[in-house]
């Protein structure tokens, strides 16, 4: 299958810095006990981006509430891909992006300009599935996610999901 890893499953990183923003790269099979690395990598990329020390816990739930609903639509689906995490430090913002290869509706967003969870019922937009195994924790982790953070994108394609998640930093909240 296309975006398999060979071998017995392993977490990968990597940090790059080609267009000028720093970046921290993660891959780890879709196994829950991988979770918790992702949210310790996390959280201490986000404190050396300059992520306020109040907003940690935040940080560190939400991706853990975005890889464990990864893990878990992964795994209901039968998909063997690794689950993506990408930690972007850029001038103002720091962003992560939890992807799963799980197909969904559309290429694009899941509701257009959808920010924070986006649907009106707070709940947040989710696949639309009928036959989809845990439906209702889809639903509730996104709720959760849009709870902790104020800037949250939620796009599903063909290729898979992506969840956008990002903070200011400290130089943000001291340049005007």
């Amino acid at each position: 299958m296309p975006g398999d890893t060979p071998g017995p499953p392993e977490a990968y990183a990597r940090t790059f810095e080609g267009d000028g923003m720093a970046t921290v790269e993660l891959r780890f099979s879709a196994q829950p006990e991988h979770v918790r690395t992702a949210r310790l990598v996390a959280a201490a990329v986000a404190r050396r981006a300059g992520v306020d020390e109040a907003v940690l816990d935040e940080v560190r739930l939400a991706v853990g509430e975005a890889c464990s609903r990864a893990v878990g639509l992964h795994r209901s689906h039968g998909i063997t891909a690794p689950v993506s995490v990408a930690l972007t430090e850029e001038e103002k913002t720091f962003s992560i992006e939890v992807g799963d290869s799980v197909p969904g509706p559309g290429g694009g967003p899941v509701e257009p300009g959808a920010r924070n969870g986006a649907g009106a019922s707070g709940t947040g937009p989710a696949r639309t599935d009928p036959e989809m195994d845990g439906e209702g924790e889809d639903e509730m982790g996104l709720a959760v996610i849009s709870g902790l953070v104020d800037d949250v994108e939620v796009r599903s394609g063909a290729g898979g999901g992506v969840i956008r998640m990002s903070w200011p930093t400290a130089d943000a909240a001291v340049r005007p």
